[in-house]
Formats: structure tokens, C-alpha cells, sequence
């Protein structure tokens, strides 16, 4: 294969991105400078306002209603027109005898070339044989006795009852379309079809482009050029921010993308305080409208968690804050769950802190998981009569530290610690952990429901968020109300790392394009980016997102170098991360190289290098 030298070697993603043009409503061959004589100021100022319209095509149409005035003279001029020709026919009929005939108004024949004296002579007709092959001639012979007659006699019978049933069958198609046809025809709704709704749906994301086209800008085509100045250090860049009026007084209590398009995401609104709880609300944004959701649903319940399906995007599981489970289908305009849990068929009975999906097992069936605060880790089937299978997998029994003093048995006798948050590895599907309300973390896995694994004690509040690495399958992440963020060795009881971020801890994530890149939004408006590859003690960006609210929520975008992080006024705000935050894997090599990076940051930590 000949190629030239300079050819660019794209990757696959590189060959499969999808390079998106914007389409603008402005003429390009419209001057840009023209200017007009200020008679008040009396020197020649720029024109604001170009005419930017193009007429590509114009044709002047002839046709005219029949209502109106120029329609009727145009038909009062033809009918002048038609009795004026009438009456010169009839004038020129046969007269009667006695008439005389004015010779005067005859008109002579002007195709007549007799007159002419032209006479044109028609050629003789030819005669042309043709020959043809004669057919074949075969010969045919045959019996004719009683019991062929009979089979002859009997399928012309079977022949005309079909034909019967089709002349009977044809009568009533007839009469049913005669039906039909008397029946009013029902206009099509043309300002309230789905024809209109999807061309104003395109018209308001075009006007939405115009109106932030700048942030539309910034989200392509930003980039911090202090970068390549300051090393180990990074911006947070402010993009759209997204808010519902039906949110107001309402907190983001959860935040997830969808895994088909990268664009989607779902944000739950609920509340957090005990005494001050509200209904639930879900808003389906799309980064091309930020000024509106593209869906809403709504709940009896304040939402506190939602996940989509890995592989049917269209199915979102909901956790509640009453302990019931709700699956919704986006494709459906319809605001009702298409499964529900009651109190017949078993649901939670404190909040539901996370709800995970699990991929399609052989048995094709939708699955997915929840933890709550009545200490019980629950796997939820969907069936195909419309209902929740509930399956206990796991009960959060308290575990005893040795540092600390023992539990008293019979205080402990039947109690049951509150899950707050779980995740699952992202290797081993069947390996999970589990923050609890106590502080405790406890690896569990799917085939054994009676013990854990691992209990992990280092935190002394609630585990708000526990998150497995993308790369490393052995390192996972844990945020807690007790200032901390702790990287934990899950071979390993004791934390590799902690960060102590002087303020509640409201989540966690890890990035999905490198293994040592993690996030975390605090109680004091602040989000803190850590790279341990470059900064072991420090996080590369800690800015401040939000004035007078309080972060709950963080999530990364699992293509483009965004993050979102949801506050307690219930707006979700996009942030965009400077090169030096978004140093993304290009081949497995350096993913490699990265995992084992990660692997020795760790190593030093246990060493007492890292740790802080």
C-alpha cells in the first residue's frame, strides 16, 4: 500500500468522532462595514443593523381567489368575451329563405391549399411481406373414463364456491369503504400535530444556539493557555447551568448520563432534611437546550437516586425517599411509571440512597440493585406482569472494631446499620462495597448473602459515596460527612491515602479518562480535582463553584472533558476542565502505564510516603 509520508495515522476513535457543523442565519456575503452620514453628530458612524436576507428563489405567481374583486373582474371580462364569440356564431348560421347573406362576414378557410395553388402529392403504399416461423405442432392423446370426469366434476365445484366466497368477501369491502367514505373526514391538527411540535423543538434549540453561542463556543473550542505555564495546576471553566422553575426550593440528589447519548443526562430533586421533605421531580436536560428539560416526570416521593441501563438507554430506575422503587421509560410522553413498587409487592422501608443496573445475564432478564437505610442491599427484577421481584442480597449486621471498644451484643441483637451508597467493581461484576451511616465500609460479594468479605473501618460518619476505579480494579474511592476522602487497597483494612478537604463531603467520582484523576463537591460551594500522577498532597484545581449553596452532587461526562456538580437550590452547573485536568488515555499502553502509576503511588502510600 503506497500513502504519502504526511499522512495523518488517526486512531479509531479519532475516525469514528462525529465533527458537528452549526448552521447560522447570517448572509456571508452581506458587508460587515458599511456606514451612513450622522447628520447629529455629522460624521459617518458604522451601521449596527446589515440586511442579512438572500433570496435564493422568487417566481410570481398568476393564480387569484375566487372571492376576490380582481378574480370576479377577470371572470366578468371572460364571459364578455364568450357571449361577444357566441353571438358572432350565431350570426354566421345558415339564413333562412328570403335572407340575404352578407358575404362580407364569411371567413375564408386559411388552410385551404387549393387556392394557393400549392398542391403537395401523397407517395403510393408500399407492401411488405413477412415470414414467420409456424408453431410446433404436437401431438396429444387422453382417457377419458368415469372416475376422471368425477375429479373434473368436483374441483370445478371447489373452484366456483372460492369463487363465491371471494365475490361475498369483495361485496363487503365495498360496502365498508362506501362506509368510510360517507363518514365527515377528520382534519389533521396542524399547530398541535407531532409534525409542529418537532419543527418548533428544532427552532427553539437554533434560537438557543444564537442566544449562547459564546458558552457553545468556549465548550468547543476553550483552552486555558496558563496551562502550558503552570504545571500541576488547573481552571474549572463555568458553562450552562440548568434549572427548572418546578425545582426551585428542591436539592439535586442525584446526577447521571446516559450511557447511549452523551448529551442526556438525568437529574433527581428531592430533599436531604428530615423535617423539610417535598415531592419528587425528574428533569431529562440536553446539553443542545439549556434553557428548558426535555422531559419531566414527577413522584409522590422526593427523589433520591436514578441510574440508566447500560444497554436499554431508555430505562431509568428511581430510589425514593419513602423506601418505594419507580422504573420509567423515556420514550413514553406519558408522566407514569411502567413499574412501581407497593407495599403488596415489597419495597424499602427507609430512603433509598443508590440504585445500580446490572448488565443482561443468560437469562435475559432486567435486573438491578438498592441499598437503604432499613440495612438490606435488594436485587429487583422487572417481570413481564408488570411487577418488582424483590430478592434480599445482603443484610448491613454491625461489625465490631477492634480498636474501638466492642459492641454490646444484646444492644446490637436484631438492629441493622443504614446503607448509604454501593458500587460495584467494574472487572468483577460480582464484587460490591458498601458505605454505611456508621462509617463502616463492608465488601461483599453476590455469592455470599450471609458475611462480608472485608470490613474496612476508617471514617466516623456517613459514607455518602463510595466509587470503584475505571482502570485499577483493586483501588476504590470513598467520601464521607467527616471532611475526608480516602483511596483505599480493598486487599488491604487500612486507607492507601486521605485527603481532608476542611468541609463535608457531599460526592465523589473518578474520572473516566484516567485512572489517577478524581473529584470531589463540598458543603462550602468548592470543587476539588485531584491528579495523584502529578500531585500526591494537593488537588490540581480547588475553585469555587456556587455563592451561598451547598454541593451535593458530582459527575463526569463519559466522553467530553466535562463535569457536572448539582447544588441544594436545585441547579446543576457544567464546568469544563483546563488541558492540564483532562490528560485523556490514547492506546491501552498508556492505560497501562497509568494503572501501574496508580499502583505505585499506592505502594509509597502504605510505605508512609503519600499519606496524609
Amino acid at each position: 500500500m503506497v500513502k504519502p509520508d504526511n499522512q495523518l495515522e488517526l486512531t479509531e476513535e479519532e475516525l469514528n468522532e462525529e465533527i458537528a457543523k452549526m448552521f447560522t442565519a447570517n448572509n456571508p456575503l452581506a458587508p460587515k462595514d458599511v456606514v451612513r452620514f450622522n447628520s447629529n453628530d455629522r460624521t459617518y458612524a458604522l451601521e449596527p443593523m446589515v440586511d442579512q436576507l438572500m433570496v435564493h428563489y422568487s417566481y410570481d405567481g398568476y393564480l387569484l381567489h375566487k372571492a376576490s374583486d380582481e378574480a370576479k373582474a377577470q371572470m366578468a371580462a371572460d364571459q364578455a368575451e364568450e357571449d361577444a364569440r357566441k353571438a358572432y356564431e350565431a350570426s354566421l348560421a345558415k339564413p333562412k329563405d328570403g335572407e340575404e347573406v352578407d358575404e362580407s362576414k364569411q371567413l375564408r378557410n386559411q388552410f385551404n391549399f387549393t387556392e394557393r395553388a400549392s398542391q403537395t402529392q401523397n407517395l403510393a403504399l408500399k407492401d411488405r411481406a413477412c415470414a414467420t416461423d409456424p408453431p410446433p405442432i404436437n401431438t396429444q392423446n387422453a382417457s377419458a373414463n368415469q372416475w376422471e370426469i368425477y375429479d373434473a366434476y368436483m374441483r370445478d365445484q371447489e373452484n366456483q364456491r372460492i369463487q363465491r366466497e371471494i365475490q361475498k368477501n369483495r361485496g363487503k369491502k365495498v360496502e365498508k369503504a362506501e362506509e368510510e367514505e360517507k363518514k365527515p373526514e377528520k382534519k389533521p391538527d396542524t399547530l398541535h400535530g407531532p409534525a409542529m411540535g418537532k419543527a418548533v423543538k428544532v427552532v427553539e434549540r437554533m434560537v438557543n444556539q444564537n442566544s449562547y453561542d459564546d458558552i457553545a463556543q468556549d465548550f468547543k473550542y476553550w483552552d486555558d493557555a496558563s496551562d502550558t505555564f503552570r504545571e500541576g495546576e488547573g481552571t474549572l471553566l463555568p458553562l450552562w447551568k440548568f434549572y427548572c422553575d418546578r425545582a426551585r426550593r428542591k436539592h439535586v440528589t442525584a446526577i447521571c448520563w446516559n450511557p447511549e447519548y452523551t448529551d442526556l443526562f438525568a437529574v433527581g430533586y428531592g430533599s436531604f432534611d428530615f423535617v423539610r421533605q417535598c415531592s419528587g421531580l425528574i428533569c431529562i436536560y440536553s446539553l443542545k437546550n439549556p434553557s428548558y428539560p426535555e422531559y419531566i416526570y414527577t413522584a409522590e416521593s422526593g427523589v433520591m437516586c436514578l441510574d440508566f441501563h447500560p444497554q436499554h438507554s431508555s430505562l431509568l430506575a428511581v430510589g425514593c425517599y419513602d423506601g418505594s422503587i419507580l422504573v420509567f421509560d423515556i420514550r413514553d410522553k406519558v408522566n407514569r411509571p411502567i413499574y412501581q413498587t407497593t407495599n403488596k409487592s415489597g419495597k424499602h422501608t427507609d430512603p433509598v440512597w443508590q440504585v445500580s443496573w446490572q448488565e443482561e445475564d443468560l437469562s435475559k432478564s432486567l435486573q438491578f440493585y438498592t441499598v437503604s437505610s432499613d440495612g438490606r442491599v435488594s436485587l429487583w427484577t422487572l417481570m413481564k406482569n408488570g411487577e418488582l421481584e424483590q430478592q434480599e442480597v445482603m443484610e448491613l449486621k454491625p461489625v465490631s472494631n477492634e480498636v474501638a471498644s466492642d459492641l454490646d451484643e444484646e444492644a446490637a441483637l436484631g438492629t441493622l446499620n443504614g446503607g448509604c451508597s454501593f458500587d460495584f467493581n467494574k472487572t468483577s461484576d460480582h464484587l460490591f462495597v458498601v458505605g454505611t451511616e456508621e462509617g463502616q465500609i463492608h465488601k461483599c460479594s453476590k455469592a455470599y448473602s450471609s458475611q462480608y468479605l472485608e470490613t474496612y473501618f476508617g471514617h466516623h460518619m456517613p459514607v455518602y459515596n463510595v466509587n470503584w476505579n475505571y482502570f485499577h480494579p483493586r483501588i476504590f474511592l470513598s467520601g464521607c460527612a467527616d471532611w475526608t476522602v480516602k483511596v483505599w487497597d480493598h486487599s488491604t483494612p487500612k486507607a492507601a491515602m486521605t485527603f481532608d478537604l476542611n468541609n463535608s463531603v457531599g460526592d465523589i467520582a473518578w474520572a473516566p479518562f484516567s485512572s489517577t484523576v478524581f473529584a470531589a463537591a463540598t458543603a462550602d460551594g468548592k470543587v476539588h480535582v485531584f491528579d495523584l500522577d502529578q500531585n500526591k498532597q494537593e488537588p490540581m484545581c480547588e475553585q469555587k463553584v456556587v455563592l451561598k449553596a451547598k454541593l451535593t452532587k458530582i459527575s463526569f461526562n463519559p466522553k467530553h472533558p466535562i463535569i457536572l456538580v448539582g447544588d441544594d437550590r436545585g441547579c446543576v452547573t457544567s464546568l469544563k476542565l483546563s488541558p492540564n485536568l483532562r490528560k485523556a488515555l490514547t492506546s491501552p499502553k498508556e492505560a497501562k502505564e497509568q494503572v501501574d502509576t496508580l499502583q505505585k503511588v499506592i505502594d509509597n502510600a502504605f510505605k508512609g510516603e503519600g499519606n496524609l
